[in-house]
């Protein structure tokens, strides 16, 4: 669809795109650089109230406002922060503020505008058939191009070189269109992303200073100088903590910005990124629910870790920690759906104890923690449910709960008990509506109800209101709650 910016020089879908030169003129058509573009669009939004960056979360009072005006300006930029961070999912919506269509020289690698041709094949195409030079449209999607910075990677791999095939055609080394171009040249008039900046050989980094400041690119020792039209982005991690390479000075001085970004800084930002990017809706035909309290635990869990002082601070913990620990949790509510046969799948408290071993390697530890990285994560969980119960049943009635327990009786739950079963062990509980109310639970279903009250009774544990004796009756993953 196109966009409704009236500033974008596009055709309409309804009718038929120029095909040629001439009827590109005829048209009207405006030519734009790549920069004038991205600032026209972003102040239309900007005016209109429509988002500029889609599912980007938590960013709106700190990130984005720098990156607004970086664009404006016409800044090429860095983006410096840890690991998870959304760095490399925030220069990706960047393309989305090009035109949705604009004209290129059909059949040109470069992309050149017909109204300006570069390279020698466009030039002459364009000198020998004037208006009627051939002209194809490309989608903002298509202009967008990225690398990942690797040691291995060459200065041809991102610039361009000479190319075999086209010299061993009969084609002299000094023919121009014996070069073969790389990446940057290939995403001349769009946006071209170099993720890890730092793991770019520094030699390799020298090539990307034409780049920035001439605005264009030198192959070879060739008589050939490409003006290019690139807004380029990197990434990079805070060097202190990579240690695997830096960003040479004069290349750090030729990006016109450098912004931080960060983690979610409030919890409410962490648990909308979770619900956002979580996939457990539908696990092998299964519809999976993770509850907003399970949900809340997650995010309390990874800002507890992250603030842990046996935690590296410099290595960060990502965002992909709690969004593997809400997968893994809504995993083991499928995996007992399909061996105990439930037809809904709602993940309870007995399904967390599973993220801790699945989710340690993603973490780096202090060296004087080595050995008990389990013990650490295991009690950041208990202290995130304990917060999470506080918050939402902390004020609740739950007499009808614990008077299950004065006459000494038991009630056993686990990994592979039922909602069903969990309900019937506990028989009718005054007050549990309430409950489920409190937890912002709207459904009647019994795997929200035992989910609910599987909540309550680990917080009176927490809270040392009932005792819980784990992995009791001789079976994997239970638990007996008692008085």
């Amino acid at each position: 669809m196109r966009s409704s910016n009236p500033s974008e020089s596009t055709p309409c879908e309804s009718a038929p795109r120029p095909s040629t030169l001439g009827e590109l003129r005829t048209s009207g058509h405006v030519q734009r650089s790549v920069k004038a573009e991205i600032r026209g669009n972003l102040l239309h939004r900007l005016r209109t109230g429509q988002p500029r960056f889609p599912g980007i979360l938590g960013f709106d009072d700190t990130v984005l406002p720098h990156l607004e005006r970086a664009l404006l300006a016409g800044h090429d930029l860095v983006l410096l922060g840890e690991r998870g961070q959304g760095k490399t999912r925030l220069i990706r919506t960047l393309a989305g503020l090009l035109d949705e269509w604009t004209p290129v020289v059909a059949g040109c690698e470069i992309n050149d505008h017909p109204y300006a041709p570069v390279c020698v094949r466009c030039r002459r195409l364009a000198a020998e058939l004037g208006d009627e030079l051939p002209v194809d449209w490309k989608h903002r999607d298509d202009r967008y191009g990225e690398k990942l910075a690797t040691p291995d990677t060459s200065v041809g791999d991102l610039i361009g070189d000479v190319d075999p095939i086209k010299v061993a055609e009969g084609r002299t080394l000094g023919d121009p269109e014996t070069v073969h171009f790389g990446l940057v040249p290939r995403t001349n008039r769009g946006v071209f992303s170099i993720n890890e900046l730092p793991d770019l050989a520094e030699r390799i980094q020298v090539a990307l200073l034409n780049v920035l400041e001439e605005r264009d690119v030198q192959v070879r020792g060739y008589a050939l100088r490409l003006p290019l039209d690139v807004l380029l982005v990197a990434s990079a991690n805070p060097e202190d903590y990579t240690n695997r390479g830096r960003i040479i000075t004069p290349l750090k001085d030729r990006f016109g910005a450098e912004i931080r970004t960060h983690y979610p800084l409030a919890l409410e930002a962490e648990l909308a990124l979770i619900r956002q990017e979580s996939d457990f809706a539908d696990l092998a035909g299964l519809p999976a629910e993770v509850p907003d309290h399970l949900i809340e635990v997650i995010g309390r869990f990874t800002r507890l870790v992250r603030e842990s002082t046996a935690v590296d601070a410099r290595s960060g913990v990502s965002a992909r920690f709690a969004l593997a620990g809400a997968e893994t949790v809504a995993a083991g509510a499928v995996r007992r759906a399909a061996l105990t046969g439930e037809d809904h799948a709602v993940a309870r408290v007995c399904d967390l104890p599973a993220i801790v071993p699945s989710l340690m390697g993603k973490v780096e530890f202090e060296v004087s923690e080595e050995g008990r990285e389990q013990e650490v994560l295991e009690h950041l969980l208990r202290r995130a449910v304990a917060e999470t119960y506080r918050r939402t049943l902390g004020a609740a009635d739950l007499t009808g709960l614990l008077d299950k327990f004065d006459a000494g009786e038991t009630v056993e739950s686990g990994e592979l008990v039922t909602a069903t079963e969990l309900l019937r062990r506990l028989g009718p509980v005054p007050g549990l509506a309430k409950m489920m109310e409190r937890l912002g639970m709207s459904g009647e279903s019994p795997g929200q109800a035992a989910a609910a009250l599987e909540f309550a009774l680990e917080g009176l544990f927490l809270t040392r209101r009932l005792s819980k004796d784990v992995g009791a009756g001789g079976s994997e993953g239970t638990a007996t709650y008692r008085t």
